[in-house]
This record gives C-alpha cells, structure tokens and sequence, in this order.
C-alpha cells in the first residue's frame, strides 16, 4: 500500500486556504483518487487535529475560524440561517442566543461543533423560502425569521417572547404578504394578534 506524507498533505491542507471540506473537494486538494487510502488518510488527519468530521464526508479545520452562520449552512444542506439567531442578527431579538438556529427540509437535528450546538427544524416545503445570501451564507429575511418562530411557537417547539422583541424593524406590510402563504391554526392566529399588524 501507498505510503504518505502526513506533514506534506497537512501543509496541502492548510495552504488551500479554505476551511471547510467536502469529501470530493479533500481528493482534489490531497490528491488521492483511491477512495480507501483517502479515508485513512482523513482519520489520520483527524487522529491528528488537523481536520473535524462534523457530518458524513464533511470536514472542517480543527481550528476553524469562520462564521458561524457559514458553518451552519455547511453542515446541513439545504438550510437557511433564522428563527432566535437571525432575530439576533438583526437586532429584533436583544439576547445573542448561544446556539446557532437554522431551518431546513431535512429532518430536525442538532450538531454540536467546539462546544456550541447547532440546531436545524425541519420545514414544510412550502414554507422554506424567504431566505436572502449574506457574506456567503443563507439567512432569513427579518419577517420571515419571525414567522419562522411563531409558525414553530404554534406547534409547540419554541417560544415567543414579543416583550424581548423591537419589532420597529419588521415591515408589516411584508408580514401581511407572507402571512398568506401560511396555514392559520387557531394556535398560530393566536401568536400573530400580538404583533398588531
């Protein structure tokens, strides 16, 4: 079997200057077709803190410094940055939430990188829209984050604060519009009578 340079494919590694790896994205920069020495290889790398598996052929650097928004996207695909963080971001919420909330078509899940989770609920399809890039990630347009909340809110998942919320930000109008494109439980009409649109 082919023996390899370890310090030579980490000096690949970190002169690629990118920090997050997909499987087919580590065997162009390591250059390592044979898909059975490539996986050893990336233990190896893992085994020496080089690299993090964070999701089936997904990698990130062991110190990864880049957003956590980025990460976020990254992880779990298709998803968008919203409900409390995307609050956060846009100064609707005033706590900074500790974990990073997402919304996806998957199943619901959470991910835990360096300490900080990283959780993703699930979407109807036709719910999932509404989403503008940022810097190089996804993130909820500020009504839709918080539909997004109240629509989860009505079927018990999380929780809505509107006394921690500045709503001065939100454009009713927009609201009214997208409003249409949800289903209005009892629960849910309930949640919105509170924003006084």
């Amino acid at each position: 079997m082919k023996t390899y340079d370890m310090s030579l494919l980490t000096k690949k590694i970190y002169d690629s200057s990118v920090q997050m790896y997909t499987l087919k994205s580590l065997r162009e920069i390591l250059a390592i077709e044979k898909e059975s020495s490539l996986y050893k290889v990336l233990n190896r790398l893992v085994g020496n803190g080089v690299l993090k598996n964070i999701e089936r052929d997904k990698y990130v650097l062991n110190k990864y410094s880049g957003s956590d928004f980025s990460l976020a996207n990254f992880i779990y695909e298709p998803s968008y940055i919203s409900f409390e963080s995307a609050l956060s971001h846009y100064g609707i919420l005033s706590q900074f939430p500790y974990e990073v909330t997402s919304a996806t078509l998957k199943q619901t899940k959470s991910k835990e990188f360096n300490g900080r989770p990283y959780n993703f609920y699930r979407l109807k399809k036709e719910l999932f829209w509404g989403y503008q890039k940022e810097d190089n990630y996804l993130i909820a347009e500020k009504e839709k984050a918080l539909l997004d909340q109240i629509y989860l809110a009505s079927k018990g998942i999380k929780l809505v604060h509107f006394d921690e919320y500045d709503l001065s930000h939100l454009d009713k109008k927009k609201i009214k519009l997208y409003l249409a494109r949800y289903q209005l439980t009892k629960k849910f009409k309930s949640l919105i009578s509170a924003l006084d649109l």
